[in-house]
């Protein structure tokens, strides 16, 4: 069906169609014929049927994205820490106001490193991935966590726990991009957004947990209040470890290596029993004649050529779509802390990020009903719409001194359980599905990884500016830091407006066709599309 030309250490390794198979078999005919008809199967199919044909590729995915309940539960630990007295006792410095206090600068040190960490897994995850495979990266990560987790645990100073944040920001880079490319990539059309937003769920309830546990231990003192949190990670990693070396590999990773028969093997795990041979083979075809298209468009898989030709267009959408993600997020993503300097008692701000982050769970779940009714577009750009205007809100709230006003710093709080209830059935987890769907097969991981990264800049800038911005032994802007990050909204949902197309209920072949012919953003929804002649009506 395909021969493959590929060097390891060469990125430009291509998959090459020719006229007939080795054996003489399959004709690129027959092969555009398969494509058209799995095409046509995928967009007949409903939500039951994508289950019931696909049951294994969606335990799969929830075992993949499993281990992001582990980042959230650690995250929620970085935020959490800063408000939390055992850990601001041990790690923290006494104040002139009689309280332990870990410093803004340090806040903002953990928070950086644990980005730049990230960074590190992601842009190593975009070679890896390419070259090892999605199973054998996530098992290596997995194991690394547990032996960083160690140095967490046993941290004897604030710079040895920073150390520690650092290093678990390799595997959480790695987990970041490769569960929602793993999810994207082993199931049909109506399922991807069900599966690439499981992203978002698993993130939330490893919040939930990791802050469920800090409210548990808030009335226990000493240095077991917050090492017992840090032992109660060794929990999930072996598990997943195990179940993802059981795991099929990625049938679109097969492909790109030139491994059709190895494809078909993984998609027969990945479907229910009943599968016919002809349903695998148009499936596989459906694969072979994207890369087809892609050959064509000149495509491979060097970072460099995400900055080149069609390709530099839909960079530009994958990396913008996730900068809008971190620009709604600060104040709601630091709602403990934020709240306890806006003068709420320790216990009621950890209280509101229980509710929070129960409220995110419920907000993904409307997400999956959504997203396939009013489209990926419309979610962003409204979430961006309310976040906007919510979190001026917030500015104008922090006019007034909240210390001095109860109800007020109360009302912020309602705000920010809102905002970040809308967020979760907008833009938090339709992010993952649009990120995944916008960019080639070949340059699908390092896409996302690019974006992410970007992401992670913008995440830094943030852990510089939200601690300074919000405590008041810094710079006391409290409450009014919202007028700062709604303005950055404002601008994000112009280029949403003008930039950001729809690719609901569309084939990645489809996608590759609409951007190879320059369809504008607003048109992506309304073109028709024809595989045979790749073309657009």
């Amino acid at each position: 069906m395909t021969h493959h030309q590929e060097d390891v250490s060469d990125p430009k390794s291509v998959v090459v169609l020719d006229e007939k198979d080795p054996e003489g078999y399959i004709t690129a005919d027959e092969i555009l014929k398969g494509a058209q008809q799995a095409t046509d199967d995928e967009h007949e199919m409903s939500f039951y049927e994508g289950v019931r044909k696909y049951p294994k590729a969606v335990f799969w995915s929830i075992w993949f994205s499993a281990a992001l309940i582990m980042e959230g539960f650690d995250h929620a630990f970085i935020s959490g820490f800063n408000a939390f007295p055992p850990f601001r006792e041990r790690y923290g410095t006494l104040t002139s106001s009689g309280d332990y206090q870990i410093p803004a600068d340090m806040q903002s040190a953990i928070g950086n490193g644990v980005q730049a960490g990230e960074i590190i897994g992601l842009l190593l995850n975009g070679l890896f991935a390419d070259w090892f495979g999605y199973r054998r990266v996530m098992i290596g990560c997995l194991v690394l966590m547990v032996a960083f987790i160690f140095l967490q645990f046993f941290a004897t100073s604030i710079y040895m726990y920073l150390g520690a944040e650092i290093l678990l920001g390799i595997p959480w880079g790695v987990f970041q991009t490769l569960t929602t490319t793993y999810a994207a990539e082993v199931c049909p059309n109506v399922l991807r957004p069900y599966l690439t937003m499981l992203v978002s769920l698993c993130w939330s309830v490893g919040y939930l947990i990791g802050t469920g546990t800090l409210t548990g231990f808030l009335s226990m003192e000493g240095e077991w209040a917050y090492r017992i949190p840090f032992a109660l990670q060794w929990a999930l990693p072996i598990p997943l470890a195990i179940g993802i070396f059981l795991a099929p590999e990625s049938p679109w990773w097969l492909i790109r290596r030139g491994r059709s028969e190895d494809a078909i093997k993984s998609l027969r795990r990945l479907r229910s029993s009943t599968v016919t041979e002809e349903e695998l083979n148009n499936t596989v075809s459906m694969m072979v004649y994207t890369v087809k298209i892609e050959n064509e468009m000149n495509s491979t898989s060097s970072y460099w050529d995400l900055f080149k030709g069609v390709d530099f267009r839909r960079t530009e959408i994958t990396v913008f779509v996730y900068l809008i993600q971190g620009l709604s997020s600060p104040l709601v993503g630091n709602v403990v802390y934020f709240l306890e300097q806006a003068g709420l008692p320790t216990a009621a701000a950890f209280d509101f990020g229980m509710g929070e982050y129960s409220l995110a769970i419920i907000g993904v779940f409307i997400a999956c009903y959504l997203s396939q009714r009013v489209g990926r577009r419309t979610l962003l750009i409204s979430g961006t719409v309310f976040m906007a205007s919510t979190t001026f809100l917030i500015g104008f709230l922090g006019i007034p001194d909240p210390a001095t006003h109860a109800n007020i710093a109360y009302g912020i709080g309602c705000i920010l359980l809102v905002e970040y209830f809308v967020f979760f059935f907008t833009i938090g987890p339709i992010v993952y599905t649009i990120v995944t769907e916008i960019p080639s097969n070949y340059l699908r991981t390092k896409s996302v990884v690019a974006a992410r990264t970007a992401y992670n800049v913008l995440g830094m800038v943030n852990s510089q500016l939200v601690p300074h911005m919000v405590q008041k032994a810094a710079w006391n802007w409290g409450a009014k830091a919202g007028f700062f990050f709604g303005f950055w909204m404002c601008l994000s949902l112009i280029w949403a407006y003008f930039r950001l197309p729809e690719t609901k209920n569309r084939t990645f072949a489809e996608v590759d066709i609409l951007f190879k012919n320059k369809v504008s953003a607003r048109d992506f929804k309304k073109s028709q599309v024809d595989l045979a002649t790749q073309t657009v009506v």
